[in-house]
């Protein structure tokens, strides 16, 4: 599904009053805040459709997503973040509960199920390390305890900076303290059992760090937004930009497809509009950027001012995310017959994620470090009424951009021999573990397509094929610039790299934009929908 007006039959004007680059999640959220309040909002989108790592696909009667597997709390209707989603939605967006066992991780041989629910997922643990009882409760105190000391650390990002700045230690030094240990080092502290510390940390894939490198924020932010259980959005990801739209012109925003952003327009030093690949000017009181802070700063900020020079030399303190291939799998069976579930599968070798990591990313050829696979046609009810036949199978591993560098400049789909005996190559490896794990999909399988760090540029535009942003290190979080705000006068940013990473994370930081574009007395409602609650009800 296509969404949004193409750039050569949009309409459009010379001002705004917001200019949001970008149609991810951190934009589409900013832009309905915004055009809520009153705004006259355009969003630029370089690709064909909107809905950035919401979208999705179509080939040979199959469809697939791109980017969202799977979402926690969302089914509490009381939850802050479904609170939001129904606020960008206008209550559209519908969710479908996953099963009780939502994430199976993987150990070699040996498998452990993540259940739904506080209460039974510290059973299940319990019953699978029942000498770590103890150390199993204290790290699900723990991630509870970080995830409410987050609130005020990402409050601290929407304020303005001269506010900010004498704030800043009271409201983030609590959640600080987590950040700027790793995973490993706050795991072990707790517990000596390498085998839990392994299986507490089979998710790492959802934030792209093993243990070792990631902060443990960031883990403890995973861990406890799935802690009672996952979601698909009804329909597929793509409701969710559709939906969103839908708002969207209700409220006579705009969104212009096959718009790419050349530039951010500069004078004296304020940001006063966006130039178009096509050389199209258009002025806004606004702009902001959700395209990531490393294509905002290094590739649209083009002004040679102190103050440019300084913001791209802070780019030196954060790396991208890793980038992965996706083996995209059509199945000419219903996931009834073959007995599909909604579980996720999280496969790793052995107990050792970081060197497993390391040693893979100098060595294609060595074993996979971790292997995701997700059933996504499982998932939605409403697949069968349009796929009757037909599932879907999606493999996700990592892959570094150097591994596919030397045809970065070769042309989508026209790569040539090698590049396409690369992928088969991957391909095959990616089919022989699927059917070791689930071998009733033999015979069945009826397309596959493979994708690269290069589509992930081809497509989003993350230049070194990164899907998860910037890395989320501990030195990530003392990054104090990472804000909605920048000291480039009129310039705002959002996304996955202003507070946390995935489609959630992106769904907060357009609250927080918002909220820093509106002010304090016209964000009331907005900062209410993002207050924490301890309960809530299950739709």
């Amino acid at each position: 599904m296509t969404i949004g007006t193409q750039l050569h039959r949009a309409d459009l004007k010379e001002r705004y009053d917001s200019v949001i680059i970008g149609s991810g999640m951190g934009g589409l959220t900013t832009a309905v805040c915004l055009a809520k309040a009153g705004q006259k909002v355009l969003v630029l989108e370089r690709h064909y459709t909107a809905g950035g790592f919401t979208h999705t696909y179509r080939r040979k009667g199959y469809e697939w997503d791109v980017g969202l597997h799977y979402i926690g709390e969302v089914h509490r209707k009381g939850s802050s973040l479904r609170r939001m989603f129904d606020f960008v939605s206008d209550g559209k967006l519908q969710w479908a509960e996953m099963d009780h066992a939502y994430d199976r991780i993987f150990i070699g041989s040996e498998s452990y199920d993540y259940i739904k629910g506080e209460a039974a997922f510290k059973e299940r643990m319990s019953q699978y390390f029942p000498k770590e009882k103890a150390a199993i409760a204290a790290y699900v105190k723990l991630i509870k305890r970080v995830n409410w000391m987050a609130s005020p650390f990402f409050l601290e990002r929407a304020l303005p900076l001269w506010l900010a700045r004498p704030l800043f230690k009271k409201l983030t030094s609590p959640f600080l303290e987590y950040a700027r240990q790793t995973t490993d080092t706050v795991l072990r502290s707790l517990t000596q059992n390498e085998r839990l510390i392994t299986v507490l940390t089979g998710q790492w894939g959802d934030y792209g760090l093993a243990p070792a490198q990631s902060s443990f924020a960031m883990h403890a932010l995973v861990a406890k937004h799935y802690l009672d259980g996952a979601s698909y959005p009804v329909g597929g990801s793509v409701s969710i930009a559709q939906t969103i739209s839908d708002v969207l012109a209700a409220h006579g925003a705009q969104i212009v497809t096959n718009a790419e952003v050349s530039s951010i327009l500069m004078e004296d030093s304020k940001a006063v509009g966006v130039e178009l690949a096509n050389g199209r000017r258009i002025h806004a009181k606004h702009i902001i950027s959700a395209v990531g802070v490393i294509n905002t700063f290094r590739h649209l900020m083009k002004d040679n001012s102190a103050l440019a020079r300084s913001y791209q030399a802070r780019l030196q303190h954060i790396t991208p995310s890793f980038a992965h291939v996706c083996l995209y799998i059509g199945l000419k069976s219903s996931h009834v017959d073959l007995g599909l579930k909604t579980s996720n599968l999280w496969l790793y070798p052995d107990d050792e994620h970081g060197p497993n990591v390391r040693r893979y990313m100098e060595s294609p050829d060595l074993e996979f470090p971790v292997v995701y696979i997700s059933f996504p046609s499982s998932k939605d009810p409403m697949w069968e009424k349009d796929n009757r036949g037909k599932s879907t199978v999606e493999i996700v591993v990592p892959a570094p951009y150097s591994w596919f560098q030397k045809w970065e400049s070769s042309k989508w789909q026209k790569r040539g021999a090698e590049y396409d005996a690369l992928k088969k190559e991957i391909s095959d490896r990616l089919i022989s573990i699927l059917l070791e794990k689930v071998p009733q999909l033999a015979g069945k399988i009826h397309y596959t397509e493979l994708s690269t760090p290069l589509s992930t540029l081809h497509f989003s535009n993350y230049q070194t094929g990164e899907i998860y942003g910037i890395d989320h290190t501990p030195e990530r979080f003392e990054q104090r610039w990472l804000r909605t705000d920048t000291e480039v006068k009129n310039l705002y940013l959002t996304g996955q790299d202003i507070v946390t990473c995935g489609i959630g994370g992106a769904l907060c930081a357009g609250f927080l934009t918002a909220i820093r574009i509106l002010g304090p007395l016209p964000s009331l409602k907005l900062a209410a929908l993002m207050r924490p609650t301890r309960k809530a009800k299950t739709a």
